[in-house]
Order: structure tokens, then sequence, then C-alpha cells
């Protein structure tokens, strides 16, 4: 077993996430097909009606609730499918940046039993951070209107001001929930690797994510930007050709689309959750001396905290267990 424990630099976290992603590209990947394959197949479903739909059927009022509806399930599904591609994403970086192997299979048996936990975890991140956001722009949003009203009689001039007082407004509120989302950043890792429920997950994250949030931002700024770049390169040509056109693709334009999209998935999901699952530890190597603790443990010095309430063979409560090679 090798591993190297030590406060990191962003730089060097970086460096870390695309090497460990470089060198088990395979198996990050075969995580995240999961994701993207069960998206492909959703999607190549609910591609042929929504192609066939024109503007006659969008008047009907029984077929766009029905898409809604499948849409809707659709989007539920992913969700589900992407809380378990996180937490084995998660689960799987602990285990090599520990110096410990992993597979595919162990990654998703050793969080599936507590995958529930996990999704009701983002549930509740996802709904702080919108709600937030949403409350946020109810109250500003009335006086906004008001001022709106109050302005528009004052010609060109009010109008400038109020389009550029609504652009402020809401900059700030997306500022503020991006605030709020670093903040929860290093839940998933911590519920996974601690065995802490939602709640606590939260808290904890709030705890370690002190400090690095600016780091943490960058992280999440060039994985989008290189969704953005990957978006462009694989979606470019059904673009201009819809603007050149003037109308939908062709279905099979459409299809081949859809295997791209998959493709960049496959490719991009990963990062984010490599990335905090090392910030995860950098933060508790500085804070809580986590790589002396771990040593220590590797040595057989000491016994981690509740071993008698959560058996090793199936999840340790602090520290990831290496799972069985295969055969």
């Amino acid at each position: 077993m090798e591993s190297n424990l030590r406060p990191l630099t962003l730089g060097e976290i970086l460096d870390r996430t695309a090497q460990l992603y470089r060198t088990h590209f395979l198996l990050f990947a075969g995580i995240a097909a999961v994701y993207a394959g069960v998206g492909l197949v959703l999607n190549l479903i609910i591609l042929v009606p929504v192609s066939r739909m024109n503007a006659q059927s969008m008047a009907d009022g029984a077929q766009v609730w029905s898409f809604l509806a499948a849409f809707g399930v659709v989007m539920l599904i992913l969700f589900l499918i992407y809380g378990a591609t996180v937490a084995a994403t998660t689960r799987a970086v602990a285990w090599l940046h520990l110096g410990e192997p992993a597979t595919i299979r162990d990654a998703y048996t050793t969080t599936l039993p507590r995958l529930g936990r996990y999704l009701w975890l983002k549930v509740i991140v996802t709904f702080m951070i919108f709600l937030v956001a949403l409350a946020a722009g109810i109250v500003f949003g009335i006086p906004v209107t008001l001022l709106g009203v109050l302005f528009s009689s004052a010609g060109a001039g009010g109008v400038i001001f109020t389009v550029l007082f609504v652009l402020l407004l809401y900059a700030a509120i997306g500022f503020f929930s991006i605030w709020m989302a670093l903040r929860y950043s290093l839940a998933i890792p911590a519920s996974v690797m601690e065995n802490l429920k939602a709640r606590k997950a939260i808290r904890r994250s709030i705890q370690l994510s002190k400090g690095s949030r600016g780091r943490i931002f960058v992280l999440w700024l060039l994985v989008a930007i290189l969704w953005i770049v990957l978006f462009l390169m694989t979606n470019g040509f059904f673009l201009v050709y819809v603007a050149i056109q003037k109308h939908q693709l062709p279905i099979a334009f459409s299809v081949l689309q859809q295997f791209l999209d998959a493709l960049v998935n496959t490719f991009v999901v990963p990062i984010s959750a490599i990335g905090a699952t090392l910030f995860y530890y950098d933060q508790r190597i500085r804070m809580e001396g986590f790589d002396i603790e771990w040593m220590m443990q590797a040595a057989g010095l000491t016994v981690p905290e509740a071993a008698t309430e959560q058996p090793a063979a199936v999840e340790p409560p602090v520290l990831p267990e290496a799972p069985e090679p295969e055969a």
C-alpha cells in the first residue's frame, strides 16, 4: 500500500485529479457510463415522439402534459442514477488516493446500500440552495417591479437604470447561491467516507470547506469550461444546421447527437467528484491531521472510532476499506 498524504496546493490537487483520472480512466469512465448509458436510453425512448411533435400537437394540451410527465420521470431516474454515480466515484477515489485497489463493481456495491441517504442529502442541498435563490427573487422582485413601473415614465434613462438594477440584483443572488453550494460541496464525500447522515454531512461540509471554497470554485469553473468546450465541439455542427435550415434536426442527426452527449457526460461527470474527494482529504489533513491518523491506523497503532458499530467488511465509518481484488 502506497499513499502520500500531505497538504496540497490548488495546482497539486488539480494535477492529482488529472493524474487519477488519466491513470484510471477506464475505472471512472465505467462508473460514469452507467449514468450516461441510462440517460442515452431514456433520451432515445422519448426522442421519436418529441421529433414528431409539431405546432398542432403542441396546441394539444394532453400531448404537452404527457410529454412533461415523461420528461419529469426521465429527470427523476437520471437524478437517482447520478447520485449513485457520484457516490461510487467518491468511493473509488478514496481507495485510490489511499493506495488501495478499486473496481467498478466494488465502488457501486459498497455505496448502493446507503444510496437513499446520499440521494436525500442531494435533495436537501439542492432544495436549500434554490429555496434561498427563489425566496430572494420573490422578496426583491416586488420592489424591482415597482421601481420598473416608477422609472418607466422617466424615459430611456429610467429604463436603463431599472435593467441594470435587475441585472445587479440577480447577479448577487447567483453569487450567493454559488457560495452556498460551495459550503455544501464536501457533503457527499463526508457522508460516504464517515458514514454520516444527511444533516450531519452538511454540517461537516460547512466545517471542512472553510478556507478552501475559493479553490473548490476554481475546480468547478475549470470543469464547466471543459464541458462547454466539449459541448461546442460535439454539438457545433447541429447548432449550425438548425440555424441554417431553421427547423429541428432529422431523427438520424438527433440520435447521433444523443450518443455524443452521452460520451461527453461519461468524460466530464467523474471530474468534479474526483476533485471534491481530494479536497475533502486535503481539508482533513490541514484541519485534523488525518495523514498522521491514517499512518497510525495503517500501522495498527490505533483503532478507528466506532469500529464495533459498523462491520469493517461493509464500510468503515472513517476510512474506506480496500475492496477484495477480482479473480
